[in-house]
C-alpha cells in the first residue's frame, strides 16, 4: 500500500505544483546559398534546446504554487460564465474540466443503481432457476463481464457506426437514417449502456454468492406471515444483502469515476471525455514532444478528490455499521 498508492500519490502531489521545461538558448544561424562568386549568406536568430554533455536535454524545474489547477479550474472564466451575458451552464461546460467532470460525475451516479439494480434481479432470477439449468445460466450470464473492455466497447462501437449491422436494422425499422455517432448524448447513452451490461454480472456473482447465506427460516416465518416476495425482498433479503450492496457499491465508484475505455472504445473524445481521458491527454506529447505533466498531476489529484467525496458517505456508513454490530 505504501510502495505503491501512497508513495506514488504523494509524488504525483508534489509534481503538481511544479513545472519542468526544457532550458532553450538562443543562437545565430548563419545559411549560405550554393555558389562561389555569388554566394548570398543570411544569419538568421533561433530559439533551440540546450544538451549536456551525454547529449541529453538540459531541463529546469520551477515553483509554480498552485498555478496548474487554476488553468484547469480556470476561476475566471467560471465567474465569466455566471456573469451577465456569460451563458451561464453551457459556457462553462465549453471548459475541458467542466465538460469532462459532467460526464464523469454523470456517467457514476447514473451506471451505480442500474449496476446494482440489474445484478440484484439477475441474481434472484439465477437463484430461482433450477439446479440443472443454473451452471449454464450463470455462464451465460458472466460473458459481458469476461470480455476485455476495450475489446467490448469497440465491437459494440463496430455495430452501430456506419453500416453496422444494429444501424442498418434501425433504419431499415424507422425507414430513416439514424447516425448514432453525429451527437453527443447518442455516444453518452452507448457508453452508459455498454458499461451496465459489462459490469453488472459483477453485482451478479457478488449478490448470487450472498444469497445462498440468507437465513431460510426466517424466510419460512415470512412466508407464514403471509409476507408477498416483494414484502421479503424489501424487509428479509435486501437488509440481509446491504453489507455486499454497499460493497459492490464502493468498487463501482472507484472504477466508473475513473472511466477511461469507454471513451477510447468509443472515439468520443469530440464529443464527450471523461477526467481520466483528461489527464492521459495531457500526458500525450505534442508535436515537439513536450507532455504538459504538471497539468496531468493537478487532474489526477482532482479525480482523486473527486473519488474521495463520492466514497465517503458509502465508507462512513460501513464503519457505522461494523461498529454497530461490534
Amino acid at each position: 500500500m505504501s510502495i505503491f498508492i501512497a508513495l506514488p500519490l504523494i509524488g504525483v502531489f508534489i509534481e503538481s505544483f511544479y513545472s519542468t521545461q526544457p532550458v532553450f538558448e538562443t543562437v545565430d544561424v548563419q545559411s549560405c546559398t550554393p555558389g562561389f562568386t555569388g554566394q548570398t549568406c543570411t544569419t538568421e536568430t533561433k530559439s533551440r534546446p540546450r544538451f549536456d554533455a551525454n547529449g541529453a536535454p538540459i531541463v529546469a524545474t520551477s515553483f509554480i504554487g498552485v498555478q496548474a489547477y487554476r488553468d484547469l479550474l480556470q476561476p475566471d472564466a467560471v465567474v465569466r460564465a455566471f456573469g451577465p451575458d456569460g451563458g451561464g451552464l453551457w459556457a462553462l461546460l465549453s471548459i475541458d474540466f467542466y465538460a469532462a467532470l459532467r460526464f464523469t460525475v454523470t456517467f457514476t451516479l447514473i451506471t451505480l443503481p442500474l449496476v446494482i439494480g440489474f445484478g440484484l434481479v439477475v441474481a434472484l432470477a439465477v437463484n430461482s432457476v433450477t439446479r440443472k439449468l443454473r451452471g449454464l445460466v450463470i455462464f451465460a450470464a458472466l460473458l459481458p463481464f469476461i470480455i476485455t473492455p476495450v475489446i467490448g466497447a469497440l465491437s459494440i462501437r463496430w455495430l452501430f457506426i456506419g453500416d453496422g449491422i444494429l444501424t442498418a436494422a434501425i433504419r431499415a425499422i424507422f425507414n430513416s437514417n439514424i447516425s448514432m455517432f453525429a451527437q453527443g448524448w447518442t455516444i453518452e447513452l452507448l457508453m452508459l449502456t455498454y458499461r451496465v451490461w459489462h459490469v453488472a454480472p459483477f453485482a451478479f456473482v457478488v449478490f448470487y454468492a450472498g444469497l445462498q447465506t440468507v437465513d431460510q427460516d426466517t424466510l419460512e416465518s415470512a412466508i407464514v406471515d403471509g409476507a408477498s416476495r416483494w414484502e421479503r425482498l424489501r424487509c428479509v433479503i435486501v437488509p440481509h444483502l446491504m453489507p455486499l450492496i454497499v460493497f459492490v457499491a464502493l468498487i463501482h465508484l472507484m472504477d466508473s469515476y475513473r472511466v477511461f475505455e469507454e471513451v477510447v472504445g468509443f472515439s468520443s473524445q469530440a464529443h464527450r471525455i471523461s477526467l481520466q481521458f483528461l489527464t492521459f491527454n495531457f500526458l500525450t506529447p505534442d508535436q515537439t514532444g513536450n507532455r504538459a505533466i504538471t497539468r496531468a498531476a493537478a487532474s489526477s489529484m482532482l479525480t482523486m478528490v473527486g473519488i474521495v467525496v463520492l466514497l465517503v458517505p458509502l465508507i462512513t456508513h460501513a464503519w457505522r455499521t461494523q461498529r454497530g454490530r461490534r
